[in-house]
């Protein structure tokens, strides 16, 4: 349709505070927003150069010398034109479709922003065996001293009136 769209990867996790209030920020948006994480290893990952005003000024996908230590996690807000740039992306060098030419497309077209993730946020990618682990270790903690649940599609769909009280129970 004409919808705007979310995309997100499904080996990451997120956690952070202001999750909700970044969504309704970000649904209607206009062009499309990415994110950045500081990574001590950006080269395994998307990279995006930001200067001082947040502007952004290069984006590369696993480049061998990142421009930057922000890496892009796979979260990502586009208006409907993300339907027409997605028909025109190519295979890359390494034979796959890579999301990066998607908002590389958005950052040619001057409709793309940028939102960094600050210390309180824990992006996991679970990509490999030990990062899977490590993922479902830090979630065993946050909801056993807790006592909530994290990422909790049900409650949050609860919590956003998208299901009701006895809904949630059944689910």
């Amino acid at each position: 349709g004409k919808d705007n769209v979310s995309l997100i990867l499904g080996d990451n996790i997120f956690y952070f505070p202001a999750l909700k209030q970044v969504i309704k920020d970000s649904i209607n948006t206009t062009g499309a927003t990415i994110f950045a994480y500081h990574v001590s290893h950006p080269s395994r990952y998307g990279v995006v150069e930001i200067n001082n005003e947040n502007k952004i000024l290069s984006i590369e996908e696993k480049p061998t010398r990142p421009k930057s230590n922000y890496a892009i996690p796979g979260f990502y807000f586009f208006d409907n034109d993300v339907i027409k740039y997605a028909k025109n992306v190519q295979p890359s060098k390494r034979g796959e479709l890579e999301i990066t030419d998607v908002i590389k497309c958005y950052l040619t077209d001057n409709k793309l922003d940028v939102i960094k993730m600050d210390k309180g946020t824990a992006w996991l990618d679970t990509g490999t065996v030990t990062s899977l682990m490590e993922a479902g270790q830090f979630v065993q903690v946050l909801e056993k001293r807790q006592g909530l649940k994290v990422g909790c599609v049900e409650e949050q769909a609860y919590l956003m009136n998208y299901i009701n009280r006895q809904q949630l129970e059944k689910l």
